[in-house]
């Protein structure tokens, strides 16, 4: 304990004498913060300057080995280190993909070469990752994708096409689903396998959604060569690799709706009332709109207590299960319920779009609730998950 608080008192100094005081503040509960990678913009300096400092130190990855880049912490400490920065109202250095679904992935999966080509990279902030799985006709059914890789000498040929592929006119690799062996069954002829976006033959698309932006985007590949290497775990295997991988993808989406429900947004539920509703001896007058901010605030504080659980034993080795699957499901609706919750508090000032009449406070809660549509879909929709939960949780028959 002794060491532990030591530990505690060097990253509170660390923090005071390095973290730039531009960043203080700049922390809440939704999903923007800092991707990294060879296209990022730093409107505040600050913020790639906080990135560099933090990777010098491993706190970027505080878990992943010293050799990869990380900090080399124990949980306990990686427990200390999110704890000050909390207190010091600091946000993280980095986020994406790479962190949270490739990284553990390799870890688990890949070999020495990939380990050490990919994860220092990751843990800099160098490169930003998305990820290659849904394709038209194969969304929720992700065993039926079709983009074939062709070998041919030591590189694989790949044509096909992605979609949904979150920010990939701004990413710089993507892990990607292919179909390595089309006589083989649907699960068993497919191969996990890396490649650089700016390799000839890769094209991205952007779609626009109903909230008016553009994250997910179609990736186009045509004839793309692609080194053998670059094959995560055996081929034909990357049916057992993306398993693992969408297991920590279905965390990452729960535990970031679920700590926008209960650690960000949400507080700002009585701040938002009170400029739209009435209020009576300091108590909102409408009982049943109480009644449904209490519950979302109750269900978001269990549900973070019951992911930080997962968290806790994901960090003392055990990959994340089937509970990952629950996870999604609840998070995402979590979200949803937020969302509707703060329209029904501004009223008719959460219908706008555009042009006078509205504050840029309304008009991002208008595109917040038309983009939480897809969380439920995203993913993996809940019907996947549900089927999920029903055979692998409960044991129920196909």
């Amino acid at each position: 304990m002794a060491d532990l608080e030591s530990f505690r008192e060097d990253v509170r100094q660390w923090l005071a004498a390095n973290a730039p005081k531009s960043l203080v503040g700049m922390t809440g509960g939704d999903l923007e913060g800092n991707w990294g990678g060879r296209k990022a913009t730093y409107p505040n300096p600050d913020m790639k300057r906080w990135l560099e400092l933090c990777a010098a130190r491993g706190f970027t990855a505080p878990e992943w080995p010293r050799e990869y880049g990380g900090g080399g912490l124990s949980r306990e400490e990686t427990k200390v280190l999110r704890q000050e920065l909390a207190r010091a109202k600091l946000p993280p250095p980095l986020i994406g993909f790479g962190l949270t679904m490739i990284g553990p992935t390799l870890l688990m999966f890949g070999d020495e070469e990939q380990k050490k080509e990919h994860l220092p990279k990751i843990c800099r902030g160098e490169i930003r990752w998305c990820q290659g799985y849904s394709e038209p006709g194969a969304g929720s059914d992700l065993a039926g994708l079709q983009t074939r890789a062709v070998l041919d000498g030591d590189h694989y040929i790949l044509n096909g096409q992605k979609i949904w592929t979150s920010y990939a006119d701004l990413c710089d690799w993507q892990f990607c689903l292919v179909r390595t062996d089309p006589n083989a069954k649907k699960q068993e002829g497919i191969s996990f396998i890396l490649f650089d976006m700016e390799t000839p033959g890769v094209s991205v698309k952007p779609i626009k959604l109903i909230s008016g932006s553009s994250p997910f985007c179609e990736t186009f590949l045509t004839d793309v060569r692609v080194p053998v290497k670059n094959v995560v775990s055996k081929v034909n295997n990357g049916w057992t690799v993306a398993k693992a991988l969408l297991a920590h993808e279905r965390t990452m989406i729960a535990d970031a709706f679920g700590s926008a429900a209960g650690g960000g947004k949400s507080r700002g539920f009585t701040a938002l009332a009170r400029d739209y509703l009435d209020f009576e001896d300091g108590t909102l007058a409408d009982a049943s709109l109480r009644h449904r901010i209490a519950q979302v605030e109750m269900d978001a504080r269990a549900f973070l207590l019951t992911t930080q659980r997962a968290r806790d034993a994901a960090k003392a080795g055990h990959a994340p299960g089937t509970e990952s699957s629950i996870f999604k499901v609840y998070g995402t609706e979590l979200n949803q319920r937020r969302l509707e919750v703060m329209l029904s508090i501004a009223g008719p000032q959460a219908l706008g779009w555009e042009g006078a009449g509205f504050d840029e406070r309304e008009l991002d809660l208008t595109r917040q609730w038309l983009r939480s549509r897809a969380n439920t879909i995203e993913g993996g929709t809940s019907e996947v998950q549900l089927n999920i939960i029903a055979k692998r949780v409960l044991g129920l028959p196909d």
